[in-house]
């Protein structure tokens, strides 16, 4: 045997390696693994967005409140930011009223609306235009950017954009106590690869974050529990980020809750939306069986 002979069965068991059906990846390989992480929508990953219909778009949350910001906006032609460089009182108020995405503890009266960091979905609308390039700063004012007015027209690029800023661009700890680590964005993908395939039926929110952990255990490391157990503190972190503050905004999943003493159950079920923009391919076999 030759070393041409001897590299290409070195690069033939390697790929053997790569390309095997992994259970903790709920059966698939290193490689497809490597591009649900890395190359989420990418045409080789087994995710794929697809387009809707105009009527599917209108039920997205945080979609139609980006479109109403950046629809006020454009008929001001520009916004006077305050001081601080957040938006004014009376747009804050007027865009949370429309009922787009809620804040519980505005809605509940423990807390009331005033300025923009009041409401996260409101503070997280107006970052997302901004990271998602359709909006610039100038002298204390936002506006629109040229490029935003042909997105802003199409909502099959709208959506993308802002899914992928928000999922690639947005840091998911930014308004929680769990610490700065990656848990819930990393590998966002495989959530919705366990939604896709798991979703139709009423499940604890621990089931999903118990099958992430699995297949992403190192992610355990980078927190310190405040409270309870690591395995809960951890799933309690995921549910949070993956379900309440990304999911449910993009109106991918619903949410039961249901009191159990101090503490509260959370089920999950993915919407009918989940399955008509999220396609997923199973584990593709290479070796021909």
């Amino acid at each position: 045997m030759d070393l041409k002979d001897i590299q290409r069965h070195i690069d033939q068991e390697m790929n053997k390696q790569n390309n095997r059906s992994i259970p903790e990846f709920e059966g698939y390989s290193p490689l497809e693994m490597h591009k649900i992480l890395h190359f989420t929508f990418a045409k080789d990953s087994p995710l794929e967005m697809q387009k809707l219909s105009n009527t599917d778009y209108k039920t997205i949350p945080i979609l139609n409140q980006i479109k109403y910001l950046t629809d006020l906006i454009d008929k001001n032609g520009e916004i006077k930011l305050t001081n601080k460089g957040f938006l004014p009182t009376k747009i804050v108020s007027e865009l949370y009223n429309q009922g787009f995405l809620k804040d519980e503890h505005i809605d509940k009266g423990i807390s009331k609306l005033y300025k923009e960091t009041d409401s996260m979905t409101v503070n997280l609308t107006r970052i997302l235009i901004e990271l998602a390039g359709l909006t610039k700063k100038r002298n204390g004012k936002i506006s629109l950017t040229k490029s935003s007015q042909k997105i802003l027209r199409d909502n099959e690029e709208l959506l993308r954009q802002i899914f992928l800023t928000f999922t690639n661009k947005f840091n998911w700890a930014y308004y929680d106590g769990y610490g700065e680590n990656q848990i819930g964005q990393l590998g966002y993908g495989f959530s919705l690869i366990l939604l896709s395939k798991y979703g139709q039926t009423k499940l604890l929110d621990s089931y999903y974050a118990e099958k992430y952990f699995r297949a992403y255990p190192k992610l355990l490391d980078s927190l310190e529990p405040t409270y309870g157990t690591l395995e809960k503190y951890a799933s309690r972190c995921y549910s949070i980020r993956i379900f309440d503050r990304f999911l449910d905004y993009f109106g991918l999943i619903r949410i039961e809750e249901e009191k159990k003493g101090l503490d509260s159950i959370k089920y999950i079920t993915k919407t009918e939306l989940f399955d008509r923009l999220i396609k997923v391919r199973p584990h593709n076999r290479v070796d021909g069986r």
